[in-house]
């Protein structure tokens, strides 16, 4: 049952995540570069150590969000249900 009650807070909880991780780096980006957008992994004026860089810290930014979110949601479940979700 708290299965079935966890699934939905947690598919919106993902993209929420998604979410706010994406205008986090974007502001992250430009506050330590300087620029409005961070470089693409194909953008050939970039070197590997930018494309790397940027790379590294939108995972870091993500995974530390979406972990937020994910724990936030199973101790709401908890608190509504009083089983911590599965």
């Amino acid at each position: 049952m708290n299965r079935l009650v966890y699934k939905p807070v947690g598919l919106v909880a993902g993209a929420l995540a998604g979410a706010l991780a994406g205008l986090l780096f974007k502001e992250v980006w430009k506050r330590v570069a300087g620029e409005d957008d961070a470089p693409d992994a194909t953008d050939e004026g970039r070197t590997w150590t930018e494309i790397l860089v940027a790379a590294a810290l939108q995972g870091a930014i993500f995974a530390v969000v979406k972990a937020s979110i994910d724990r936030g949601g199973a101790t709401g479940i908890r608190a509504l249900t009083g089983h911590w979700p599965d």
